[in-house]
Formats: structure tokens, C-alpha cells, sequence
């Protein structure tokens, strides 16, 4: 767990880092340049419309272990739009707070628990 958590901070300080300065150089326009990738048909916006995908998946999982609450449905939205900069922190803060029980990181104490 340890292995796993040096990872999350290591990918979140990474994300964020890479982030602001993309944000700076190329200003922080994101949506029009990575839906224009994907409608040009390029490699780019394959890679686009797969991550859009996984980020699909994120967020619904999100969703899934709130139990599609309103709460679950507004950070699964969250997660899917923010990607790892939302889901990184999101594990490390539930992982430390299931003291690393993965099966209770995964579904939620309450899965967990039946």
C-alpha cells in the first residue's frame, strides 16, 4: 500500500505540475482543442476518445461507490471531467482512510462490509 501511495503522490504532483505549465504556454482552453483532435480523425484524437472513455469508466466507478447518491453522482461527474487530478487524490484520501483495505478502497465500506 505504501508502493501504491507513493505512486497517487507521485502522479499527482506530476499531472499538476505538467498541467500549469501547458496551461500557461498554451492557455487553458482545453475542451475545444481535445474534441477538435478526435473530429479531425487524427492519432491524437484516437487517444482522445479512448481516454474520454476510461475517464467514462472512472467516473461512473466513482458514482457506482457512492451508491449513485447525489453526492457520487456530482464527484463521479467530477472524476470524469478532472481525471487523474480529481481520482489520484480521491484513492490516496481512501486508502488511508480504509488504513488500506483494498476491498473497502474498491466498493465503499458498505460493499465491503456485506
Amino acid at each position: 500500500m505504501i508502493a501504491f501511495r507513493i505512486l497517487l503522490v507521485i502522479m499527482i504532483s506530476g499531472i499538476l505540475g505538467y498541467t500549469s505549465i501547458v496551461g500557461i504556454n498554451h492557455g487553458w482552453n482545453l475542451f475545444p482543442v481535445f474534441f477538435g483532435d478526435i473530429a479531425a480523425m487524427t492519432w491524437s484524437g484516437q487517444f482522445n476518445l479512448d481516454f474520454t472513455c476510461l475517464l467514462t469508466f472512472s467516473g461512473l466507478w466513482l458514482a457506482w461507490r457512492h451508491h449513485f447518491s447525489v453526492g457520487g453522482l456530482l464527484l463521479g461527474l467530477l472524476g470524469a471531467v478532472g481525471g487523474t487530478m480529481v481520482l489520484a487524490p480521491y484513492l490516496l484520501f481512501v486508502s488511508v482512510k480504509a488504513n488500506g483495505n483494498t476491498k473497502e478502497i474498491l466498493m465503499g465500506k458498505i460493499r465491503a462490509n456485506c
